[in-house]
């Protein structure tokens, strides 16, 4: 039997009780369009993608057109955050709605030598099964009519086993399907898959079925190989090439973007379909592959590896607006997906619909845990947690190392990150959003409290 997490209630209420679990919920809209026809949902998900690399966040260099557009007709959050700067367990966090510590899947791959122990059918399938035993969104969307389509990343064996009707993904590891195998072509290769499923449920009478698209591209991720008409724009002055590489792969995104949402407006499916993006964890572009492991971005407990813009698109549902102050994390987007459909939330799901004014009002803070990359036992989440953290909204921000795992390498290939350190440490990421002033000696009372706040959101031991 699958479960949200332990307490946990399984599965989906009919959609009359849905309506009617939403219905006290003020100014959220309910499912369905004038027409009696539920709405579409389109999940857009970047991979490997600094949150200031975007022109709607301020961005003078990257160029997103595309994704400003969207954002501007959109409920943007500018501070998002992430529960893990690593895409396995994000990624999973996005398919559950719940943090990697309740879900199970805190890094990449399982215990043994990467890459070569993660081929390994047996040890891939110890991971696989600690992801099955949760419910995930796309099984709730099928249960109520909607027809998911994967491309992209994807890293829990195949797709079709998890909800969806349709799946570019095989992820038989026999055949090297880690991270979304055949999937990764989205994107880099054009959309027809994606426009492909979208065309088949349109009948002669209209559409027969609500979809939800899975789009999680592998862009900006590396290989950074841009075509040469956009890395082109971005060779120029002292800039180096990895960071120009880069930029262009963020531009790459953007494309596609626009021509996923052009899709939609060309076949009058926009209307009744919302479109929400989030990205896996951040980037910084190096321009050496040393700096780069250095960097405090992927894989580490820093705004740069955790925090991301969030988007709420949905005509005539959703009222545009930018908000700056409010905390949201990528753990309300299966909440949101959810109420958009009319599906009533399992129990436990500790995310909030991102349309519910109130029920953000009364969150504080915002809470996420660094792993190891490679996980030293599926089955006990702490024993590959490295740190975690907490962000209140007025700025201040806890690292909190684990210890007992000070021993456990962070990175691939154990390499030891130059930043890695082992006392807790404080920023306040509203006048400081690099974190470049660890305040933490300055004041030791407010270290003690969000080290409470953070053991009261998942309690381990912090010190042997």
């Amino acid at each position: 039997m699958r479960v949200w997490f332990p307490g946990g209630l399984p599965g989906a209420f009919p959609r009359a009780l849905a309506t009617l679990a939403l219905s006290g919920v003020a100014g959220l809209g309910l499912a369905a369009d004038a027409s009696g026809q539920p709405p579409n949902i389109v999940l857009i998900i970047s991979d490997d993608h600094g949150w200031p690399d975007y022109g709607f966040m301020g961005s003078d260099v990257a160029r997103t057109p595309h994704l400003d557009r969207l954002a501007s007709r959109s409920l943007v959050f500018t501070r998002g955050y992430l529960p893990s700067p690593v895409c396995r367990p994000s990624l999973a966090t996005l398919a559950t709605g719940l943090y990697p510590h309740q879900h199970g899947i805190t890094g990449n791959d399982p215990p043994g030598a990467w890459p070569r122990d993660a081929w390994d059918p047996a040890n891939r399938a110890t991971m696989e099964r600690v992801f099955a035993r949760n419910e995930n969104v796309t099984e709730l969307l099928a249960r109520s009519g909607y027809s998911g389509h994967q491309s992209g990343k994807w890293w829990e064996g195949n797709p079709l086993d998890h909800g969806f009707a349709a799946a570019m993904t095989h992820g038989d590891v026999t055949r090297r399907g880690r991270h979304g195998d055949e999937g990764l072509r989205i994107g880099r290769e054009g959309l027809e898959p994606i426009f492909d499923f979208m065309r088949g449920l349109q009948g002669p009478e209209g559409q027969r079925a609500p979809f939800f698209i899975w789009y999680a591209p592998f862009l900006p991720h590396t290989p950074h190989d841009p075509p040469d008409r956009l890395l082109s724009k971005y060779l120029h002055g002292d800039r180096h090439e990895r960071v120009a590489r880069y930029l262009a792969m963020v531009e790459w995104l953007d494309e596609t973007v626009g021509e996923l949402l052009q899709f939609l407006d060309e076949r009058g499916l926009a209307d009744n379909t919302a479109v929400l993006y989030v990205a896996d964890n951040g980037w910084i572009a190096e321009e050496s592959n040393e700096a780069q492991q250095r960097s405090r971005a992927k894989m580490s407990p820093y705004d740069m590896g955790v925090r991301t813009p969030v988007m709420v698109h949905w005509p005539g549902h959703v009222d545009p607006r930018r908000d700056e102050t409010t905390l949201v994390s990528s753990v309300d987007i299966v909440p949101t997906i959810l109420g958009i459909a009319g599906i009533a939330r399992p129990e436990g799901l500790p995310g909030v619909d991102l349309r519910d004014k109130a029920g953000l009002a009364g969150r504080t803070s915002v809470f996420g845990a660094t792993f190891a990359h490679t996980a030293v036992d599926v089955d006990r989440p702490e024993a590959n947690l490295k740190y975690r953290t907490v962000v209140r909204e007025d700025g201040w921000k806890l690292v909190l190392p684990h210890l007992p795992n000070r021993d456990v390498t962070l990175m691939i290939r154990g390499a030891i990150a130059e930043w890695m350190r082992f006392e807790p440490e404080l920023y306040n990421v509203l006048s400081d959003p690099f974190e470049t002033r660890d305040l933490s000696s300055e004041h030791p009372e407010l270290v003690s409290e969000l080290r409470a706040e953070i053991q009261g959101w998942w309690r381990v031991p912090d010190r042997e």
